[in-house]
């Protein structure tokens, strides 16, 4: 097992230099439940739309979101849509924007019409030119691109052949990446790999890789036909990826390393590549050895596939992918600032029943435990609110707590039957209870209900509230006064 932390941490010390083709990508979400008058062609009805930096740009996006700095380069038009580019991906921190405008040609910009109930998509609308860059852009990028290279740990062409990358700015950056020990990664698109001669790593897909080598589309990459295209194309490695088939790596000193696809529920496939290719340009930066890099990027391709739209990937979902639950530190389940919105939102994507219960848990003792034991029966994931230590010492008092928050959320947070504990500043945890709307909502014996806090809240989103018996003879208050009545 690889030391996932220290090798994180060594993420936000690369650069990555990557170079591709930049596109808007918009998404407009809606319900279709008529078809029109005036044709018979659905209707959308539009609730909301978003708009995101994509192709190329998606992928430094992702670099970005995994901590690394990343040098991107790409080719704009002179229109809305470049304005709109500039705007968003200077409000990405981590991410330095050199890029080139083409007037002659528009900004490559898809607009996709997705149903928000189903999440599946009904239309798209591009606006592009694919051809090649022009002598004269083509000079401009790479005037752009060769003074960057020494300045990256890694380079990273993402092709999706709407014109950067030209065969003469393919060939520029390669040789030059190699005259200086850079190592050099392709997302291709086109089906020759001899343009690409000379990278180190290829990144096709099942289909591009069977059209480049003729090869039957079978389940099980044809690994001759893959050393065959590496000797063509002169690079020390092959990712063909396949989707929910996982992925497989072909090395040419030696052996194939299949990875197989993480499950999960699919929403949307829009970028799991650019994810992917980001993820394996950030760990190879970063020293990884290849089967933890392909572990990285599976895990990577799964969060990114969980999620709605063109979407990016952060260090702590990675880890929380990669590392069963019961490996995970106590301090992983402690909820951070933002941390609480995105566990309920991959618990409910789940489908999974969440609870609560809380307290201020100063001394665990049998009584505690027996209820927190009895709370996560209720559920697929117990939550705890723990009363910070101003509100515990207004609610018990200037003595208490005995134990500091850190302390107590250490503790809790190591019991097996707690998914997360969420530190709150409120005498009660209505607001967290509104914030988290459980399925379940459990408290001790010594409530009745209609004296828990928040069981209206509950109760209106179809919820209900659990009260366990306590254990006879236990309580903090009683332990910690029997402990001062032994002391001399």
């Amino acid at each position: 097992m690889f030391d996932f932390d220290t090798l994180s941490h060594a993420f936000p010390k690369q650069t990555v230099l990557c170079i591709g083709d930049l596109m808007l990508d918009e998404f407009v979400y809606g319900e279709v439940s008529r078809i029109s008058p005036e044709a018979p062609a659905p209707v959308i009805a539009a609730q909301r739309s978003e708009i995101v930096v994509g192709g190329a740009g998606n992928v430094a996006r992702n670099i970005a979101a995994l901590g690394a700095k990343c040098i991107f380069i790409g080719l704009i038009g002179a229109d809305d849509a470049a304005a709109t580019l500039q705007r968003h991906l200077a409000r990405e921190s981590g991410i330095e924007a050199l890029l080139v405008t083409d007037a002659s040609r528009p900004t490559t910009r898809k607009v996709r019409f997705v149903s928000e109930h189903f999440a599946t998509h009904m239309l798209r609308a591009d606006w592009e030119v694919a051809a090649p860059a022009s002598a004269e852009v083509e000079k401009q990028l790479l005037d752009t691109i060769l003074p960057q290279i020494a300045r990256a740990n890694i380079v990273l062409l993402s092709d999706y052949a709407k014109g950067v990358l030209t065969a003469r700015v393919i060939r520029n950056v390669i040789d030059s990446a190699k005259t200086l020990g850079k190592r050099v990664i392709v997302d291709p698109k086109s089906a020759n790999f001899a343009i690409y001669r000379g990278a180190t790593l290829l990144t096709p897909n099942r289909k591009e890789f069977t059209e480049a080598t003729r090869s039957r589309a079978d389940r099980d990459i044809n690994i001759a036909a893959a050393q065959e295209a590496m000797i063509l194309a002169d690079c020390a490695a092959m990712l063909v990826t396949q989707s929910e088939h996982g992925m497989t790596l072909v090395a040419r000193d030696g052996d194939a390393i299949h990875i197989p696809a993480l499950p999960v529920k699919v929403r949307d496939v829009s970028g799991a590549g650019d994810t992917v290719a980001a993820m394996l340009a950030v760990a190879l930066a970063a020293g990884a050895e290849w089967e933890v890099v392909l572990r990285l990027a599976s895990a990577a391709a799964a969060v990114a596939v969980g999620k709605k739209g063109t979407a990016v990937v952060l260090p702590d979902e990675l880890r929380r992918k990669m590392l069963p639950d019961a490996t995970l530190a106590a301090e992983d389940k402690i909820a951070v600032a933002g941390d609480l919105a995105a566990r309920l939102g991959e618990w409910r994507h789940e489908q999974l029943r969440v609870g609560f219960t809380n307290g201020c848990f100063d001394i665990l003792h049998p009584g505690h435990v027996k209820v927190l034991t009895a709370a996560r029966a209720t559920c697929d994931r117990l939550i705890v609110g723990l009363n910070s230590d101003a509100s515990v010492k207004r609610l018990k008092g200037p003595e208490r707590p005995v134990q500091d928050e850190r302390a107590r959320a250490e503790v809790l947070a190591a019991l097996e039957a707690v998914d997360l504990v969420v530190i709150f500043e409120e005498d009660t945890p209505i607001k967290l209870i509104e914030a988290i709307r459980p399925s379940t909502l459990v408290k001790g014996g010594d409530y009745t209900r209609d004296q828990v806090v928040g069981h209206e809240v509950v109760a209106a989103n179809g919820g209900e509230v659990v009260i366990v018996d306590i254990l006879q003879g236990h309580s903090t208050t009683s332990l910690i006064e029997r402990s001062r009545n032994r002391q001399p």
